[in-house]
């Protein structure tokens, strides 16, 4: 679980107030701490906060990127000015080249910086994103905030040879802080320049190669001493595991590598060409190292490299860990090497853990074929060595995840209906303690019929938080619906947007569009699209024709404390804020969204 009991008594109190809080949704029932702001990064983002509302936050979008300029050849600088022809036009904010000369000098202007670093993160035949040759970009920062101190937890990157310049290549996660001061989460290992290699021909190449992936990790000293945890299995590429959540008990649950792919073995290891190559001598030595080749294909690869497996850890002060597999949903049959996987996602004080796992169309399968249907993965908990699926019978149901569990073992998270003829994302709720047989998902209204809806987190006297579209439009890629953040009561059955919970002089500035968990303090942790000064990539103040700084949309980190109702009614301009916050999204705004969209699918693989 992400939250923690203080004690029965403050537990009743709190109930109390929260329940309280959301009875009248035209009064402010939360006050604004900003903790997002951040000099060096445009983007923050909020995990999650303990009882004293000290906050996990991450972080993208650096300014002044550190590219190793030293690296690019002038026919790297043409693709770069050819790619940035062909997509100018068509990007907000950004101009041609405006400096062909400085920019091949290794001196780009704030424009030209943004394009460089867009093709190197580019993942299209026109960028450099799985090219293993180039710079690779991380752009994740992991943050804190303690004492209403924001500071970087940094984590396994390191600086360029020569330089006080960390490589930022590393995609860097805390999750949260327990009361008791564990902090944890998932890291990567750099991006760093190897010994150049000299091919047949009497090249010399240079790769950008890591240790590993995705690691978990776990400091009892904010970060003074991190400890890993090691994959069951780091073949190839090093493995991945992760810590989701830690227990006020010091108890971990999250996942690990257990098993390679077949399929991923056979890339490797075929002889035949253009399959395989590493096993080709043309290829390995020929053109590049054996460390290279298989650095080449994980990027380039179609299929997951590893089966991941869910795991319980007990941790300790002194970083060693007593590890248990939680195991999968089914049993696969033994020819069948397709990556079956489960994720443990949250666990309560109890040590019962909540996630989702791979599993069967036809949830009665006990004998699998070789080929047994299977498309989606399904919520799960883990409790009494069992994996039990929460979803009940398959028919007419999707995908679904439950991401928290509290002490009373209720679990929330998201299942995928059919609505209207189209796949919908509700927010739920379960009674885990009953029966297997008795499990049953309730999903609450919320914002309307076909509005995607998750819930994040609950708490311990029963308020639910997380987001839901407030948009009906019809969406794109380029114009998704936007969301709000939402706090639900199970007590009562009263579902709010949090925007209308906010003090009336501040909504016209904060419009909340997720919430990301809730401590027993009744403290919600959520992230808000604000409006600010606009910073070009090297984080310098734009100015218009007149001098005046220029405005644009970013998401920030900030929680959400509970404050008294008194009774504030907001006037109609101010209450209208809310009602149209999603109608008229202007052409920026919906780019923004894009950008949290994918920033939203960094923080969570």
């Amino acid at each position: 679980m992400n939250q923690f009991v203080k004690s029965v008594l403050a537990v009743g109190i709190t109930s109390a107030l929260s329940i309280s809080f959301i009875s009248h949704v035209s009064a402010a029932t939360y006050e604004i701490v900003d903790q997002g702001e951040a000099s060096k990064l445009k983007y923050t983002y909020a995990q999650h906060q303990n009882s004293a509302g000290d906050m996990a936050i991450s972080g993208t979008d650096i300014y002044n990127y550190p590219v190793q300029f030293d690296y690019l050849n002038d026919d790297d600088f043409d693709a770069i000015e050819a790619y940035v022809f062909s997509k100018y036009l068509s990007v907000n904010g950004l101009n041609y080249i405006e400096n062909s000369d400085t920019l091949r000098a290794g001196n780009p202007t704030a424009n030209d910086l943004a394009w460089v670093v867009r093709w190197l993160q580019d993942t299209n035949n026109t960028g450099k994103g799985r090219d293993i040759e180039y710079q690779k970009v991380g752009d994740t920062i992991a943050m804190t905030n303690v004492g209403g101190v924001t500071t970087d937890f940094t984590l396994w990157d390191v600086k360029f040879d020569g330089t006080d310049i960390f490589t930022r290549s590393t995609t860097d996660i805390v999750s949260g802080i327990t009361d008791s001061g564990i902090s944890y989460g998932t890291a990567t290992a750099p991006y760093l320049p190897s010994e150049p290699h000299t091919d047949s021909e009497d090249v010399a190449h240079t790769f950008w190669l890591r240790e590993h992936g995705i690691r978990g990790f776990f400091s009892y000293d904010l970060g003074e001493q991190v400890f890993e945890v090691v994959p069951f299995e780091t073949e190839y590429v090093g493995g991945a595991s992760a810590i989701l959540d830690v227990s006020e008990g010091g108890v971990a649950v999250g996942f690990s590598s257990y098993k390679t792919n077949e399929n991923f073995k056979d890339i490797i290891t075929s002889t035949s060409i253009g399959s395989g190559d590493c096993n080709n001598s043309d290829i390995v030595p020929g053109e590049m190292t054996l460390e290279a080749c298989i650095a080449e294909k994980r990027l380039l690869s179609p299929v997951d490299i590893y089966h991941n497996m869910a795991l319980k850890a007990t941790l300790a002060p002194n970083g060693t860990l007593v590890v248990e597999q939680l195991g999968l949903l089914v049993t696969p049959h033994p020819n069948d090497e397709r990556p079956y996987s489960s994720y443990a996602l949250a666990v309560n004080n109890q040590g019962v853990a909540v996630g989702y796992a791979d599993g069967f169309i036809d949830e009665t399968v006990t004998a699998p074929s070789e080929d047994e249907k299977r498309a989606y993965h399904y919520a799960v908990i883990y409790k009494n060595d069992e994996v039990i699926d929460l979803t009940g019978e398959h028919d007419y149901k999707g995908n679904s995840r439950a991401y928290d569990i509290n002490d009373a073992g209720i679990a929330v998270g998201h299942i995928v209906k059919a609505i209207g003829g189209k796949a919908t994302e509700k927010f739920f709720y379960v009674d885990t303690n009953v029966s297997k047989e008795e499990v049953n998902m309730i999903t609450p209204n919320d914002y309307f019929n076909g509005s995607d809806s998750t819930a994040r987190a609950i708490n311990n006297s029963g308020l639910i938080v997380g987001e839901g579209e407030i948009e009906t439009h019809n969406e794109s890629d380029a114009n998704p619906r936007r969301t709000a953040a939402f706090v639900y009561n199970i007590n009562d059955d009263i579902f709010a947007n949090i925007n209308e919970l906010i003090p009336c002089n501040v909504r016209q500035t904060y419009d909340i569009i997720e919430a990301r968990g809730i401590n027993d303090a009744g403290m919600i942790s959520a992230t808000a699209i604000v409006k600010t000064d606009r910073r070009d990539a090297k984080g310098e103040i734009i100015l218009d024709d007149n001098g005046n700084p220029l405005s644009e949309d970013v998401v920030r980190a900030i929680s959400l404390n509970p404050i008294p109702d008194d009774g504030e009614v907001c006037s109609a301009e101010e209450q209208g804020k809310v009602e149209r916050q999603g109608a008229g999204i202007g052409f920026g705004s919906a780019w923004l969204l894009v950008a949290i969209l994918g920033l939203r699918r960094r923080l969570s693989n």
